[in-house]
């Protein structure tokens, strides 16, 4: 079903047909994006419910959070990695192969439901339970150069993922995006773009920004949101300003993006159909095989 673009000043059952559809299906023509041209998409995901996306900067290797647990795409067939959770939120941490992540056990997981917050450093094969279980589900997480943001129905931080402050905000994030390398944190909203520049505590919308629907840091300052028309925005300066780079054709389940030195950041999408890349900062969004 297409997304339609939302007032700031009208009622939120636009943005919320947007936000619901950030955790469901949703269909991806076929083709290559240029502008507004279509999109070519790899093959079909292992799991119908996608949740979040990872790529190692250095192995490309792209890991697929999902319903049914966290899928290494880079091998064919994709390979299930660790037991079967249910992995409603998910981020990196600053090291590789270093996830936070929350959501519901599946069969034979042996962790409480909901999770809480749980830790793997081993790659997504096993989970460290760290704080919440039993408490939360949070379906929004973001790691910061001070901490961590997860949204649970509460906006919370916390310096190390054990203890837990509110933070002072009153919105329902959709997307929580935040990076290793600085404080600044972006949420998506009903309302607009939310920033916080000190880790999560306080907020303030971004009333210049466009309407996004998923974002994601390519690096400490770049980054990348898409609306929910399947337009591109790019950020140089942490959300602050955008530009329209290009545009996705069908709906996007997950984003994320990384940055090589001196290169344009690379962007990586989930959709119904499969992956898709963006190697010129999303102008251009191919299969991965095209673009190796």
């Amino acid at each position: 079903m297409p997304l339609h673009l939302i007032n700031r000043g009208r009622p939120a059952a636009g943005f919320t047909a947007a936000a619901a559809l950030l955790l469901t299906l949703s269909a991806c023509a076929s083709g290559t994006t240029t502008g507004t041209a279509s999109t070519t998409a790899a093959a079909g995901l292992p799991s119908s419910h996608v949740h979040g996306l990872s790529v190692n900067p250095t192995t490309d290797q792209v890991l697929l959070a999902t319903h049914d647990g966290l899928f290494d795409l880079t091998k064919s067939p994709a390979t299930k990695i660790g037991d079967t959770n249910d992995l409603m939120g998910f981020t990196t941490a600053a090291d590789q192969g270093v996830f936070y992540a929350s959501g519901h056990p599946g069969p034979g997981s042996g962790l409480p439901n909901p999770m809480g917050l749980v830790k793997s450093v081993d790659g997504g094969k096993s989970w460290e339970q760290l704080s919440r279980q039993g408490e939360s589900d949070f379906h929004a997480l973001a790691v910061t150069k001070s901490g961590i943001v997860a949204h649970d129905g509460t906006l919370l931080t916390s310096p190390d993922g054990k203890t837990w402050s509110p933070a002072t905000a009153e919105f329902v994030p959709a997307v929580l995006a935040g990076n290793p390398e600085t404080d600044t944190v972006l949420a998506t909203t009903r309302d607009g773009l939310q920033r916080s520049t000190d880790g999560g505590k306080t907020w303030e919308l971004n009333e210049a920004a466009p309407i996004i629907q998923f974002v994601a840091f390519a690096g400490g300052t770049e980054v990348i949101g898409i609306e929910p028309d399947g337009s591109v925005q790019y950020s140089a300066d942490t959300g602050s300003t955008w530009t329209q780079t290009g545009r996705i054709d069908g709906e996007v389940q997950a984003i994320t993006a990384v940055k090589k030195t001196g290169d344009k950041p690379t962007i990586w999408a989930a959709t119904t159909e499969g992956i898709l890349v963006s190697t010129d900062g999303g102008v251009v969004f191919q299969a991965p095989d095209a673009v190796r």
